[in-house]
């Protein structure tokens, strides 16, 4: 698993589950962490494959062959994002990672915690992650780093003092009209609890960037309000 390293440096003990179903106010209670690592979609009648939900589905060479007309569907409830609005306000932390912010675009009450909303992202290329001026004991001191992943373009709907990191193409390469430049990682405080999103995460080599794995492992700290 790409978070064993993480947790196992900071020898918290990880309970991992892919049954996005069973997320509910039950589920989280008795945690202090919730860690979402996944994209809102789910492919009940049958995956077409990883870019099939945009246009590049018209260039599939099978596609004719596929029967049925497999289409995504969203998965996450409003009484899902609820619970985990809650979960949050009530002291806990959550960690938004990567393509979890596209889980926003059908979950207002996911939406308002974790505090974006996905816009699309190029194929995998070299961006370079740097800290903003945003003091921040996630990235205090942190050095630039580089990885070749998904650049994640995202809205985001807080204030921009909670602004963490911000990617740029080392080429200058533009993303639609958005320029190279995108939001990488946001952190404040949701009632009595604490959020984080960082949007570097799709890759292992991405992931495990010695880097950005002190940042993952910081972020969980200050969610654990231990920092």
């Amino acid at each position: 698993m790409a978070l064993d390293r993480t947790f196992k440096e900071l020898n918290i003990p990880i309970d991992y589950t892919i049954r996005y179903d069973q997320i509910s106010a039950s589920m989280l209670k008795g945690y202090r962490l919730f860690l979402c690592l996944r994209d809102g979609m789910i492919w009940p009648g049958g995956y077409l494959g990883p870019d099939s939900y945009t246009d590049y589905e018209r260039n599939l060479e099978d596609l004719p062959a596929r029967s049925g007309d497999p289409k995504p569907e969203m998965w996450m409830t409003e009484e899902q994002g609820a619970a985990i609005k809650e979960f949050v306000n009530s002291g806990n932390g959550f960690y938004a990672l990567h393509n979890c912010s596209h889980i926003s675009l059908t979950s207002k009450n996911y939406r308002e915690v974790m505090g974006g909303a996905y816009i699309g992202h190029p194929p995998l290329r070299p961006f370079r992650v740097r800290a903003t001026e945003n003091q921040h004991p996630i990235t205090q001191g942190m050095s630039d780093f580089v990885v070749n992943d998904e650049q994640h373009y995202v809205e985001y709907d807080k204030d921009k003092k909670f602004v963490l990191m911000e990617a740029e193409n080392v080429d200058g390469l533009t993303y639609e009209s958005l320029g190279s430049k995108s939001i990488s990682g946001w952190a404040y405080d949701f009632g009595n609890g604490r959020v984080v999103f960082t949007a570097v995460g799709h890759t292992i080599h991405a992931m495990w960037n010695p880097q950005y794995l002190e940042i993952q492992k910081r972020a969980i700290r200050w969610l654990l309000k231990q920092i």
